[in-house]
Parts: C-alpha cells; sequence; structure tokens
C-alpha cells in the first residue's frame, strides 16, 4: 500500500522519532520533498502562478491536515507555498509525516 493511501494514526508522547535511516528510507517514497539535515523535519516548497493559486492549495492542506489529525507549519506569498512537517508530541519525524506529505501531493495533484 502506497504512503497516499495510508492513515495517520496517533501516536503516543515518548514515542521515539525515527532514525535516520528510517526516515531516509521513508523519504524515497516522497521524492519531491527534503530532509533536514538531521532528519528531523520534512520540507517542500510549491509554485504558483499567482496569490489565488497559492491560496487554494494551502486551504487544500489545511482541510487535509484537518482531516487526518496532522498539522504541518504552512507558509505563503504571492506564488509559494512551504510546508514543513514532523511530529511535535516526540519532537522529531514519525512515519505519519511522511504519509501526510504523500497525501498532501496526491490531494493536490502536484
Amino acid at each position: 500500500m502506497s504512503l497516499s493511501d495510508r492513515r495517520c494514526v496517533p501516536c503516543n508522547k515518548g514515542e521515539p522519532p525515527l532514525t535516520v535511516e528510517k526516515a531516509r528510507a521513508l523519504s524515497q517514497q516522497v521524492p519531491q520533498w527534503t530532509l533536514s539535515e538531521h532528519a528531523t523535519r520534512l520540507r517542500r516548497r510549491y509554485r504558483f502562478d499567482d496569490f489565488q493559486q497559492a491560496l487554494a492549495f494551502v486551504n487544500t492542506v489545511g482541510e487535509l491536515a484537518e482531516e487526518e489529525g496532522h498539522h504541518p507549519e504552512i507558509s505563503f506569498g504571492w506564488g509559494h507555498a512551504e510546508i514543513e512537517i514532523w511530529t511535535h508530541k516526540i519532537d522529531g519525524l514519525h512515519q505519519n509525516d511522511f504519509i501526510l506529505a504523500a497525501r498532501i501531493d496526491a490531494r493536490s495533484g502536484l
């Protein structure tokens, strides 16, 4: 089953974040996303033709985040949006972060 077909499941506080090796392995399934230096965050920057397209994308991501109960950091402006994902409870990456990244790409078609 691909990551975009899966759903986020709540993780427990105190659960260990993914190892660098596991994060790198999962990142192969979301190749347009970038791991931070120590594999604690997942990021992607999107480009759009105008502000309205960026806003529509951000609203789509917000709706998906609510459905999944997993909320990324989102910044955007004219012609761009940036998403940063990590699991706050464990201050690092969890499988849910990769699921959300894949679902964002699938939902947005980007």
